[in-house]
C-alpha cells in the first residue's frame, strides 16, 4: 500500500515517526508566482510529494498558491504533501515562535510536516558571538512548543555541526529529527553521517550537485557514461544509497523529471568510492563551523 508520502521504499521514517519523502524539490533561488507554480505542477505530475522552502526564499507564499492550485488537479490534497520551511537567521532566538507562524501563514497551511533552524548564527551578530548558543536554545524550545501543539509535525536544524548538534541533544527534550547540511563527493562528511546515523537524525542533503559544478566533473561523468545516465542522476544516487535525502532544485520539466528518475539503477561500493577518492574538499555554501 502505497504512502501518503509515496513509495514507502522511497520514504524515510523520521525519529518521531513521521514518514518522509528521501526526495523532494528544492525551491532556493526559484522566484515569481508563474515559475515556482510550472516548477510544482511539473513535480506534482513526475510523483514528488515533498516541497523544501525557507522564510530567506521568499517564495514560501508563492510555493503554498502554487500546491494550492495544483494539488487537486492531481487527485492530491494537503496531506498527501510534505512541506519543509526553516527559521530565517534573523529570527534566531526570541522570535523563532512568532516566525514559525508567520511562515504557516505565508504557505497558507495549518501545519508544516518539518521545521528547521536554517543556521546556528543569528543575522547581525559576529560567528564568534556566545549569545549564538543561547539564542539556538531559545529557538529551539519555541520550535518544541509548536511542535507538542501539533503545528509542527517534525523539527530539526540545518547547517549544524557535530559540535552544535551534541550541545543541543543535552539540552533538549524533543531531539532533532533531520539535519540538513551541504553534502556531495566533494564534502561528503561521513563522520557527521555516522553521527547522524548513531543518534537517530536523518541527514538531508543539499548541493547534492556541487551547486552545478560536480555536473562537469570526469569522475561524475565517467560514471554516469557507463550506466546510461545523466551526472545529476549518479550524484543523486550517491546520496540516496548512503540513506541520505536529497532536495535537489529544478525549474524545467526535464531536469525536474531527471532528478526523481533515480530508483531503478544502482551504484556499487567501488564507483561510490571513486566518485570521492581524492577529492579536494570544496564547499559551495558558508561553513558553519566557526559559528560559537
Amino acid at each position: 500500500m502505497e504512502s501518503v508520502h509515496g513509495d514507502p521504499k522511497h520514504t524515510v521514517t523520521l525519529n518521531n515517526g513521521v514518514t518522509m519523502p528521501l526526495l523532494g524539490l528544492g525551491t532556493f533561488r526559484l522566484q515569481g508566482c508563474e515559475n515556482v507554480s510550472q516548477a510544482v505542477d511539473a513535480a506534482l505530475d513526475c510523483g514528488y510529494r515533498s516541497f523544501d522552502t525557507a522564510s530567506v526564499y521568499r517564495n514560501e507564499g508563492d510555493l503554498g498558491q502554487a500546491l494550492r492550485k495544483c494539488l487537486p488537479k492531481y487527485g492530491l490534497t494537503r496531506a498527501d504533501i510534505f512541506i519543509t520551511t526553516k527559521l530565517a537567521p534573523v529570527d534566531l532566538g526570541n522570535n523563532a515562535h512568532e516566525a514559525c507562524l508567520r511562515s504557516i501563514k505565508e504557505l497558507g497551511c495549518d501545519y508544516v510536516d518539518l521545521f528547521l533552524i536554517h543556521w546556528p548564527g543569528k543575522q547581525g551578530w559576529r560567528s564568534d558571538d556566545k549569545r549564538n548558543e543561547k539564542a539556538r536554545e531559545e529557538s529551539w524550545k519555541a520550535m518544541e512548543d509548536l511542535y507538542r501543539s501539533d503545528v509542527i509535525k517534525a523539527i530539526g536544524v540545518s547547517n549544524y555541526t557535530k559540535r552544535h548538534l551534541s550541545e543541543l541533544l543535552i539540552s533538549c527534550f524533543v531531539p532533532p529529527a533531520v539535519l540538513q547540511v551541504e553534502f556531495h563527493p566533494r564534502l561528503p562528511q561521513l563522520d557527521l553521517l555516522d553521527w547522524c546515523k548513531t543518534h537517530g537524525v536523518h541527514l538531508q542533503a543539499y548541493s547534492s550537485l556541487g551547486c552545478g559544478d560536480l555536473l562537469k566533473d570526469d569522475k561524475v561523468i565517467k560514471v554516469a557514461n557507463f550506466h546510461g545516465r545523466s551526472p545529476s542522476q549518479i550524484l543523486l544516487r550517491w546520496a540516496l544509497r548512503q540513506g541520505v535525502g536529497v532536495i535537489p532544485k529544478a525549474s524545467t520539466y526535464e531536469r525536474i523529471k531527471e532528478n526523481i528518475d533515480v530508483w531503478n539503477f544502482e551504484l556499487n561500493d567501488e564507483e561510490a568510492e571513486f566518485l570521492q577518492r581524492d577529492c579536494i574538499e570544496k564547499r559551495c555554501c558558508w561553513d558553519p563551523t566557526g559559528v560559537a
